[in-house]
């Protein structure tokens, strides 16, 4: 079974390794995807050790974890691995929202969700806007 397009629930956004994404650590901006090989934690959904959200190699490390009594070697983001509370999500990649909102294959999705639909358009017009006042 592969994890090519799925959902987290506790991130509200998609996941998987046909999403493409942006690293989750701030200011990053590094061009990843949302799948297992950049999870902080090793697992879906971030499993018992990690947020779940995604880093790029300089922002994932090595430390140890007690899980359950046991201590563990796992690839953590830093805050994760400091037992801090987790960064902020990055916004979703132009590349993927141009495919959600374009794609034949998503158009039962755009149907049945609407008001995601907006917010996506609204994020793409804030993000023309704000381009526009950088040049």
């Amino acid at each position: 079974m592969g994890w090519s397009i799925g959902f987290d629930k506790n991130w509200n956004r998609d996941v998987g390794y046909g999403v493409p994404a942006f690293c989750d650590h701030p200011g990053c901006g590094k061009e990843i995807n949302r799948g297992i090989a950049y999870i902080c934690g090793d697992d879906i959904y971030g499993g018992e050790k990690g947020c779940g959200l995604f880093f790029c190699e300089e922002h994932r490390d090595f430390y140890n974890k007690r899980v359950n009594g046991k201590l563990e070697y796992v690839e953590l983001c830093y805050r994760c691995g400091h037992y801090k509370k987790p960064f902020k999500p990055s916004p979703e990649h132009p590349q993927w929202v141009k495919h959600k909102l374009t794609d034949k294959s998503w158009a039962q999705w755009r149907k049945d969700n609407p008001n995601q639909v907006k917010i996506l358009r609204e994020g793409i017009k804030n993000a023309i806007s704000q381009t526009k006042k950088n040049t």
